[in-house]
């Protein structure tokens, strides 16, 4: 008998020892799900794909009953953004946030890991930010009236801040520091993330003098950038880092920031093709999963959702139809390794 325990113990501890030999950062990486395409394979086909793929978490712009219902025991997390034209509404009236919990959240909560629910997206700077701080408040308030234990964030740009080179001196702009001080402040009081939309590729396309591809792309050749006491050895790090500087300047030193968006155009433009869109995801994904962080933020996860999941056809034309993974088909546009 003793000897029996002695192995079941044993195995125990093997089992224990190989899931703490997993590294950290393997579970930071998701994938954002868009849908404006009217060629896109049913909600359920592509959650099982994903499944297949490993993915565990996923990001989608509106709450799309479809789509909510792929995920009930999927085992893949996700983040519920709202409608940037129900921003107003949602600001100017308690029941209305409570309604769009009862419908969107309540019927899947005990079967979809919901992690967070985004007021709106990238409208900091613009006519709707007035409106982002009092959705984020009454979100929340509806949440925890109906017991929920959900994280309220938003997710932004890097068109929030004023400057971002070198990252030391990331701040917001002037037109965006009042709006962004009081969600800054929620977030802090509630001890939610900030979502940032991180675009390595814009910055490389905008001013390809200044911005050399192999920094952009997270190449080993990459010459290094100092910024004392840092130094950075790819732009995504120096963007996300350029953010925290900024959240550190209105008293968000604690706020946590998720990539809410990150990824690679693969046409319409010179700097986007499949070679350069797949060298720079799949060393985002090596990068992130090491869970070495940002030189700003050493040794903690950056959790990541890369844009985007489909070309969507239904978008304006150029490099703005050709951020997917897949074709509508769930054919590979290239492989990522997850």
């Amino acid at each position: 008998m003793g000897y029996i325990i002695m192995e079941q113990i044993h195995a125990i501890l093997f089992v224990v020892s190989f899931l703490f030999s997993i590294h950290p950062g393997a579970q930071a990486i998701g994938i954002n799900y868009g849908l404006l395409g009217d060629n896109l394979p049913a909600p359920a086909d592509v959650i099982s794909e994903l499944r297949a793929r490993g993915i565990s978490k996923i990001r989608v712009f509106e709450p799309r009953p479809d789509v909510l219902t792929a995920l009930i025991d999927s085992g893949i997390s996700v983040i519920i953004g709202t409608r940037n034209e129900d921003l107003e509404a949602l600001a100017s009236d308690l029941s209305v946030a409570q309604s769009w919990v009862e419908t969107n959240v309540v019927p899947y909560q005990s079967s979809v890991n919901i992690l967070c629910i985004s007021a709106g997206n990238e409208v900091i700077p613009g006519e709707l930010a007035a409106y982002v701080p009092g959705a984020m408040q009454n979100l929340d308030s509806a949440l925890t009236a109906a017991n929920l234990a959900i994280q309220v964030s938003t997710a932004v740009s890097m068109q929030v801040l004023a400057a971002s080179y070198p990252p030391s001196q990331g701040a917001f702009s002037a037109e965006t520091n009042p709006v962004m001080a009081q969600v800054v402040a929620f977030l802090a009081s509630k001890n939610s993330p900030l979502l940032l939309n991180v675009y390595p590729y814009f910055a490389r396309a905008g001013d390809p003098v200044n911005v050399p591809s192999d920094y952009a792309l997270f190449e080993d050749t990459a010459s290094p950038v100092p910024d004392s006491p840092f130094i950075y050895y790819n732009l995504f790090d120096a963007m996300v880092d350029a953010a925290y500087a900024a959240l550190e300047k209105v008293g968000g030193t604690g706020v946590e920031i998720i990539v809410s968006e990150t990824g690679w155009p693969t046409d319409g433009s010179s700097e986007a093709t499949v070679e350069n869109a797949q060298r720079y995801v799949n060393n985002l994904i090596q990068h992130v999963s090491s869970g070495a962080g940002t030189p700003r933020r050493p040794g903690k996860d950056i959790e990541t959702y890369i844009f985007a999941m489909f070309n969507e056809d239904l978008k304006p034309g150029g490099v703005e139809q050709h951020w997917g993974l897949y074709y509508p088909n769930l054919v590979e546009v290239y492989h990522a390794n997850f």
